[in-house]
């Protein structure tokens, strides 16, 4: 048995829900936010088996795409202004970020 913890922007949460319960996967989320950006992402947890991580897989890559957003900088806030950039950075966004792990033992009461 895995583990499949997968963290996705909250843009993608909703798709990626819904395409887990439709092929009958069931998932934990949980509210996270990121810390390069400070941006609200959505972190599902997913325990199968060994033989179904690759489908778990595909269904994650296939909802939660990646993107180019443009994004305004946070200030420094006392901080060395001196690389401060005050205008809006096109940045990378979206997609996924998943780890798979081992279960040692798995109990549902």
């Amino acid at each position: 048995m895995k583990l499949i913890i997968a963290v996705v922007q909250d843009k993608d949460s909703n798709r990626l829900s819904e395409a887990l319960v439709k092929a009958n996967y069931r998932a934990t989320k949980l509210a996270s936010t990121g810390g390069f950006l400070k941006a609200g992402n959505t972190t599902f947890l997913i325990g199968t088996e060994d033989e179904h991580v690759e489908e778990v897989m595909s269904i994650i890559k296939d909802n939660c795409k990646s993107r180019d957003q443009l994004v305004a900088p946070i200030s420094p806030m006392g901080g060395n202004a001196d690389s401060y950039v005050p205008y809006p950075v096109e940045v990378q966004v979206g997609g996924a970020t998943v780890f798979v792990l081992p279960v040692e033992q798995f109990e549902q009461y």
